[in-house]
């Protein structure tokens, strides 16, 4: 029996300068298919995910990030990367975010928010501090049901 909190991978985040331009180049060139676009004003950002053809339920999506502000953390991370955007981060999806979150710091890890906040879709997300995991940003994420 294995004692991993998480369901799979979610999605992996891309910091790009373009919205319009980088769903272009992933739907028109890469092939994905654009699943849903919001602004998220609270996170700094404007976003797309993007999933397969077919896409189910456990499939990894792709989510495209870029920055309202400049002073957003995606800007920051744009500009902290020479201007440039690239893979921000790796999301992985919890049944039970406040439970994932309570087993994390049992576990010593040290998380963003003192409680989860708003999402994609209305998803309640938590970030696992990059000092926590050998430099990466993660996210975990508890999807809401539509």
């Amino acid at each position: 029996m294995s004692d991993s909190i998480f369901r799979c991978i979610d999605h992996v985040g891309y910091a790009v300068l373009n919205l319009d331009d980088a769903i272009k180049l992933h739907t028109e060139v890469f092939g994905w298919r654009l699943l849903h676009r919001e602004v998220n004003a609270e996170q700094g950002v404007e976003e797309a995910m993007l999933g397969t053809g077919d896409q189910l339920p456990e499939n990894a999506q792709v989510q495209l990030l870029a920055p309202l502000t400049p002073e957003s953390t995606i800007g920051k991370f744009i500009a902290n990367n020479g201007g440039r955007g690239g893979i921000q981060q790796v999301c992985y999806r919890v049944d039970d975010i406040e439970a994932a979150s309570a087993t994390l710091r049992e576990r010593g890890v040290r998380l963003l928010y003192d409680t989860p906040k708003t999402g994609t879709a209305g998803s309640k997300i938590q970030f696992v501090h990059p000092k926590s995991s050998g430099g990466l940003l993660i996210e975990i994420v508890e999807k809401t049901e539509h």
